[in-house]
């Protein structure tokens, strides 16, 4: 079996196990023919899923692990027990070459730690990111950092800049990504020192760099979709994406009440129902299901937990799309163009420390 397409899959991770794990493989395969699966788990739970997915069944293997990291282990814990769980032989199969890609739905803060360790981070990474897609009125912006590091200084923001322009060129197919730092105004004196130092950082490389770097954009930009990628702080940038999930559901819980509320809503309900139905499709997380910890060296994709197949398919395709564009290689010559716009006395430090 090539290692080529092959991405080792968690199948005991997230709220439903394998059922959605191998039914989203299998719609996964459908898109990409190409796609090959080795698939991590118990193996009873396994054979019964695969059973229904015979596209993958046609090209998977399966590697029995009885251990599985649960949504309330503490990373330590599952660090501990890695070699004797499906998430951890699914990493571990990325770090020895036998896979191109991991995808899990399971416990978020785990997989984090067990892929650090195993994989380390890219040469001119300090912290690996954690990435995604966000839904706005134009199109879709990636977003990053979302948990991983709650506190960053001017040069990780930077990497951070430079890792998700890469990504959005890969994921968005956009050459000259627009990028911008999340702040709390747009204005140059606005913001923290690290804030301020990381603009200054990307005004000054940005020439050189394959994105268009504008400035600062606060959080009511995010939605209008002014930026393709934004760049702020694990702990800021969690915050933000729970505020929009939460906006959302707000949002459409409002409206079901609302066309509740007489036979005349009912019925404006009804008459409406075609651009309902494009809002929610618009606003379900299954679209854009795939969260990536960019800056590892290798590709770990993070499926939400409680993804439907669809969603699952979407995080396997992610990790597909990363290999096949090449994104360790993208981040590794950005980051190149980045250290040799830097003055030679700041050079080995700068983008360590800045």
């Amino acid at each position: 079996m090539t290692a080529t397409r092959l991405v080792a899959l968690d199948c005991m991770g997230g709220d439903h196990g394998p059922e959605v794990v191998l039914a989203g493989a299998e719609i996964a395969r459908t898109r990409y023919p190409d796609l090959r699966f080795r698939l991590y788990g118990q193996e009873g739970p396994v054979r019964a899923a695969l059973a229904r997915a015979p596209r993958v069944a046609a090209e998977a293997e399966i590697v029995p692990v009885e251990g599985v990291v649960l949504g309330t282990d503490r990373p330590s814990q599952a660090i501990r027990r890695a070699r004797t769980t499906s998430m951890g032989q699914a990493i571990e199969a990325v770090k020895t070459g036998e896979a191109t890609a991991a995808v899990s739905a399971g416990n978020t803060g785990a997989l984090m730690a067990m892929a650090k360790i195993a994989l380390r981070t890219l040469a001119g990474i300090d912290r690996p990111a954690l990435v995604a897609l966000m839904p706005t009125m134009r199109s879709d912006s990636v977003v990053l950092d979302l948990g991983a590091n709650t506190e960053c200084d001017a040069g990780n923001l930077v990497e951070f800049a430079i890792m998700g322009a890469a990504f959005a060129r890969t994921v968005l197919a956009l050459p000259r990504p627009r990028v911008a730092l999340l702040n709390i105004g747009e204005e140059d004196m606005k913001g923290t020192e690290e804030l301020k130092e990381a603009a200054r950082l990307l005004r000054a490389a940005a020439i050189d760099l394959p994105l268009d770097f504008t400035g600062f954009v606060e959080g009511n930009g995010i939605g209008k979709g002014e930026v393709d990628v934004i760049v702020t702080d694990g702990f800021s940038g969690n915050i933000a994406l729970k505020t929009a999930e939460g906006t959302a559901n707000l949002v459409t819980g409002l409206l079901a009440r609302a066309y509740r509320a007489s036979w005349r809503t009912r019925l404006g309900a009804l008459l409406s129902k075609p651009a309902l139905r494009a809002l929610r499709d618009q606003l379900d997380p299954n679209h854009h299901n795939g969260a990536v910890f960019l800056g590892l060296n290798g590709v770990v994709v993070k499926s939400h937990g409680a993804a439907d197949t669809r969603g699952f398919a979407n995080a396997i395709c992610v990790a597909r799309d990363l290999v096949a564009d090449n994104i360790l290689a993208r981040i590794g010559d950005d980051m190149a163009s980045f250290r040799a716009h830097l003055p030679a006395e700041t050079r080995s430090g700068s983008a360590d420390a800045a």
